[in-house]
């Protein structure tokens, strides 16, 4: 079984089709799946072939997007086997046909056997023996888990149990793996004691913005087509949701939609779309945009480190001063306007002296986006903010004053506007109340300093995705170490004997069991003492919905490895597991709390949750009643789904809602949107003081080839070559300095830790600057940084200097790797 490399078959008339929606960054683009038996394929003649193309002569530009990366051979469980292809969808309002660089692989991720993904992917239960691993079974690796798990919760409580848990749609979760895993942490072990994939608590990215009354995804895609400006804040849009860029910013940057405009707004004076783009790098996006729209339509604001907050302030008070807010609106729908005001006024030319930003750009910025047209009408600027803020200092005071900005000019509600998070993966969050307070504990510090019993890592992986990392991963190890040493004396024990042991190493010797859930045997299953394999889209139907709410349904086309399992049916053997050992000790009141688990298909799940949250959460609305989102309303919706909250199920179709918030209704208590004081208190003491110290500033993020830590990246050549290393971008003025050029592998360090990297020069980097990709797993960024957080527990991820010193270079990779610039000039 391998992935075609020198031609690409066609799918024949009869090959099964399904929908698919990409699993990658949070666009959501819709794919079309195709699968029929291998050594068999359609005809080039458009009545021969499944995608009804005529082949026999070259194709109109944009027919159709097809590379071999997007076929691939498969076998299932029945030994048949078949090939894939894997392409995108035209009809997809999302994507309308655009095929990104991580989407496009879908095909070449899939399990297939003798491929580099096949090899590492996990097939069964494995078990470690305190020097080795074995394979297992589901029976006995849950009875190990169900054991360990009762004697804790019985003798210490729910809190010794900690989790390292998932909380998304696309890969890593849907509607249905939240919900199972949700139900049987927060409903059946009722422990508070849980983290998040990528921060160390239980909370919320968008904590603020929620208190606010604005929920973070209020708008649709097509609103970034007819705003007079996009305020794009810290999101290098290009790179990490390429095809909303491509497919929605685009066309107004370029003009091409000047006419949809003047149809939607023919009262409004109309105008090619500008842009402004918050970033302290020259990302590839700004590059892009001047390409697109002209430099007189894009306006970079390269913002000190940690400043937004200075400069939404000085934008807001020069806003007010020229009398550029809705006081209609601010009157009748919001509260807390002038105490908020009074506490974050600051004049533009501090303003400026903070941020770095000269003034005039500071007047433009403010010009473009808030001044009223023409027409008299205010201008629609939609505002989009990702990790460059949510990771930033102090995220519950940069995202207030975003909103107070945003709530002054009325840009939430109306067609074009919007304030909302880019994004980072699909979502599919549905779980029972979180059974603990705010702030939620900091997981991370717990498990340093010696607390907790057991730790269940599900579909994630902090040793690459955390702050204080090496900290964290000593902490781990040594504590892992002391069940090893347990477990290698175990030699012949029974399950329930192993259970004695498991809990007299982590009672009385302070060890952690670890249990790891996952694609893959990661840096942290390493550690692990238990590793359970789950499946993956294609592999199991999965509900999750995008940037703009659309809920769509990833069908199930293909059997998974081995006996691999969908999360909310591990999560289900889990529960029911517990019930059983508690029926059998006759203690029926615990045995309840894991009853409901009678789950057979991932849509039990789906019907089980999905349903509860958000179609209770409509009702009480006074929307409609009745089970509105099937399987097979879902699946007849196709690429296009539903935009949630769904509305009603009228003549056979599901009726979304494109828009929240245009009735002026926010999500308070009171309908009101709050105005937050959240004036500029500079950077927090220790980042400050790191920043004295030491001599660069270590940004981080994603780039468009590499998604998230490399979970699949990591396994193909294709990407891994371009990047063996994490790379870091540096100034080659600063690179000179240093003895460094292109290929040599630094050290990055400070008081916290020491990382590797391997250098790429770059120009458009300011110096004193450097961008290192984040959560790579052979060069962890999250080594060299503090373990700050602001008040919800958020870490500050970009907050971090260090100095860098040259190692070497590798002559293989100087040989084989391509050191050309990735911008776009």
């Amino acid at each position: 079984m391998s992935q075609f490399k020198d031609r690409i078959p066609l799918p024949p008339m009869n090959a099964q089709k399904t929908n698919m929606a990409c699993h990658f960054c949070i666009v959501g683009c819709g794919y079309h799946v195709y699968k029929w038996p291998a050594n068999t394929e359609g005809g080039r003649a458009s009545d021969q072939n499944a995608l009804r193309l005529d082949f026999t002569q070259q194709l109109s530009p944009m027919q159709v997007t097809m590379t071999p990366a997007m076929v691939n051979q498969i076998k299932d469980h029945d030994g048949s086997e078949h090939t894939i292809m894997i392409v995108p969808d035209k009809e997809c309002s999302v994507n309308k046909g655009l095929s990104s660089t991580r989407g496009g692989q879908m095909a070449s991720i899939m399990y297939a056997e003798n491929t580099p993904i096949g090899e590492r992917r996990l097939k069964y239960p494995l078990q470690y023996t305190g020097d080795d691993w074995v394979e297992s079974n589901w029976e006995t690796s849950l009875a190990l888990y169900a054991g360990v798990t009762q004697r804790i919760l019985d003798n210490d409580g729910p809190d010794q149990l900690f989790f390292n848990l998932f909380d998304h749609g696309g890969a890593g979760g849907g509607f249905e793996n939240t919900w199972a895993t949700g139900k049987l942490i927060f409903s059946g072990l009722q422990s508070q004691m849980v983290r998040i994939h990528n921060r160390p608590a239980y909370n919320s990215e968008c904590h603020a913005t929620r208190d606010m009354g604005i929920g973070e995804l209020n708008n649709s895609y097509e609103d970034a087509e007819v705003a007079d400006v996009i305020f794009s804040i810290g999101g290098n849009s290009y790179e990490t949701q390429t095809n909303w860029f491509l497919a929605h910013w685009e066309p107004n940057l370029n003009g091409s939609n000047i006419s949809k405009k003047q149809a939607w707004f023919p009262e409004e004076t109309v105008r090619r779309g500008k842009v402004i783009l918050v970033d302290p790098r020259r990302t590839p996006t700004v590059a892009i945009c001047e390409t697109i729209a002209g430099k007189e339509n894009v306006l970079h604001l390269a913002i000190q480190p940690g400043t937004d907050t200075a400069l939404f302030n000085g934008l807001l008070s020069y806003v007010v001063e020229q009398g550029w807010h809705d006081q209609a609106f601010i009157a009748a729908f919001t509260s807390g306007f002038d105490a908020m005001l009074d506490a974050n006024r600051l004049g533009l030319d501090e303003c400026s002296r903070i941020t770095g930003v000269p003034r005039d750009a500071l007047i433009k910025a403010a010009e473009w986006a808030y001044q009223p047209k023409a027409s008299g009408h205010p201008p629609r600027t939609m505002h989009a903010y990702e990790k460059g803020i949510i990771w930033g200092n102090d995220n519950y005071r940069i995202q207030s004053s975003l909103v107070n900005l945003v709530l002054a000019t009325h840009n939430v509600g109306r067609r074009g506007t919007g304030v909302v998070r880019m994004g980072g993966h699909q979502e599919g969050y549905t779980r029972p109340p979180y059974p603990g307070g705010r702030p939620a504990p900091y997981i991370d510090q717990e498990l340093i300093k010696d607390n907790g019993m057991m730790l269940t890592v599900w579909a994630c992986n902090a040793f690459q995705t955390t702050v204080n990392a090496e900290t964290y991963r000593q902490a781990i190890k040594r504590r892992a170490t002391i069940v090893n040493q347990a477990l290698a004396e175990a030699r012949g024990a029974t399950t329930e004997e192993l259970v004695d042991i498991v809990y007299d190493a982590v009672k009385n010797k302070g060890g952690l069991f670890i249990v790891d859930i996952d694609l893959y045997r990661t840096k942290f299953a390493e550690y692990a003492h238990l590793v359970l394999p789950a499946t993956h889209p294609g592999e199991m139907n999965l509900t999750s919905m995008n940037g703009e709410r659309r809920l769509r349904l990833s069908e199930r086309f293909m059997d998974p490895p081995g006996i691999a399992k969908p999360d909310c049916l591990i999560a289900a053997d889990i529960a029911n597991a517990l019930k059983a050992r508690y029926e059998t000790a006759g203690n029926q009141e615990m045995a309840g709390r894991f009853s409901g688990f009678d789950w057979t298909t991932e849509e039990d799940a789906f019907n089980d949750g999905f349903r509860m949250a958000h179609e209770k959460a409509i009702d009480s609305q006074g929307g409609p009643t009745g089970h509105l989102a099937t399987y097979e309303r879902l699946r007849a919706a196709g690429n296009n789904g539903v935009q949630l909250p769904i509305k009603e199920y009228r003549d056979g179709k599901l009726i979304g809602t494109e828009m929240l918030y245009t009735d002026n209704r926010f999500d308070t208590d009171d309908g009101k949107a709050h105005f937050q004081p959240s004036p500029w208190n500079g950077l927090p003491g220790v980042v400050q003081q790191q920043k004295e110290t030491y001599d660069f500033w270590i940004n981080n993020g994603r780039t468009n080839l590499i998604w998230q830590s490399a979970y699949h990246d990591q396994h193909l050549a294709f990407r891994k070559g371009r990047f063996p290393m994490a790379p870091i971008e540096i100034n080659p003025q600063d690179a000179e300095a240093l003895g460094i050029s292109n290929g040599d592998i630094v050290e990055v360090y400070n008081n916290y830790g020491a990382t590797n990297a391997m250098a790429y020069l770059e120009p458009d980097i300011e110096r004193g600057q450097v961008f290192m990709m984040f959560g790579y797993p052979n060069g962890v960024q999250g080594d060299v940084i503090s373990e700050w957080t602001d008040r919800n527990v958020i870490p500050y991820y970009k907050g971090t200097w260090a100095n860098i010193r040259r190692l070497g270079s590798n002559a293989a990779y100087l040989r084989d790797v391509s050191f050309k610039r990735r911008r776009y000039s």
